[in-house]
């Protein structure tokens, strides 16, 4: 479905807004990346909503929340009167999205792939929905430059300096819920210069205490949600599984924002640099660079 959303998101895109059309005013942002490219090209004068992912930056939490991206109400956002629904290419459920393309409201699907080209792919595509072309292409342009210096540095490690890295996504009950393959967290991982250390299968999925200790990590990934941590060190390292692993020994945890971390908007190359300085130390960047 993500792929499908993807590739259909530009024809919708052309669909939405014929080229006579005024630009919208009334903007709802689904999907927290979205939100910040809107921020990012100063157009946030035109949103009147965003999802419960738009947390950034602070200002948008001023503004009425409509739901979670993929678990909308189309009642909320039509209640909204908007002129536009701008939303990331995964939002849904798709009953909903079918009620407001019935209600004829303009809804653009913005592709979404979780890479460094997609985040620039994803800018060029708002900015066409919002008649911005030129400010979107400028915005892309930076953060590809900013995508190259982090790349640049994680191909400078070596591949026996690499940092094995396991991203739990939740430790309910001492029930490990991590990252595997094909996932935004591996994604991410790779790009900072480090190694998935669970690479068995695709997706978040429950692991044993048995593959746990055969990963081997060297560092334990997590996210913070709303600045809150999810498992505190004491019961993260008190589960015998990542007690019994490098990553337990030495008590190394990185916990970061989820939406900085995971969102693949334009400040993903910070958060990658964020991670690759906490794996392997900072370096030494012009203030300018990120």
């Amino acid at each position: 479905m993500r792929r499908f959303l993807s590739a259909a998101g530009a024809a919708l895109l052309a669909l939405a807004l014929p080229a006579s059309a005024d630009p919208a005013q009334r903007i709802v942002s689904i999907g927290g990346s979205i939100t910040e490219i809107v921020y990012a090209l100063d157009q946030q004068h035109r949103l009147i909503a965003r999802d419960t992912t738009s947390n950034h930056p602070e200002a948008a939490l001023d503004l009425p929340d409509v739901g979670y991206v993929r678990a909308l109400s189309p009642e909320g956002v039509l209640s909204m009167d908007p002129s536009l629904v701008l939303a990331e290419a995964d939002a849904g459920p798709p009953e909903a999205l079918a009620v407001l393309q019935e209600a004829q409201v303009p809804l653009v699907l913005i592709p979404d792939e979780p890479t460094g080209a997609g985040i620039v792919e994803k800018i060029r595509a708002v900015g066409v929905a919002l008649d911005v072309e030129a400010q979107a292409g400028a915005l892309a342009e930076d953060v590809t430059a900013q995508l190259d210096r982090v790349t640049a540095r994680a191909d400078a490690i070596a591949d026996s300096d690499r940092k094995r890295v396991l991203f739990v996504l939740s430790g309910e009950g001492g029930r490990i819920l991590a990252a595997g393959r094909n996932t935004e967290a591996a994604t991410v991982i790779a790009m900072a210069g480090a190694i998935n250390a669970l690479d068995g299968f695709d997706g978040y999925k429950p692991v044993s205490d048995e593959a746990i200790v055969q990963a081997a990590p060297d560092v334990i990934l997590m996210m913070t949600r709303g600045g809150e941590v999810m498992v505190d060190d004491y019961t993260l390292f008190a589960l015998p599984a990542i007690a019994a692993t490098p990553a337990g020994e030495n008590r190394a945890a990185i916990r970061m924002g989820g939406q900085y971390l995971l969102g693949f908007g334009p400040r993903t190359a910070q958060a990658v640099q964020d991670l690759a300085d906490a794996l392997y130390g900072e370096q030494d960047n012009d203030p300018g660079n990120l």
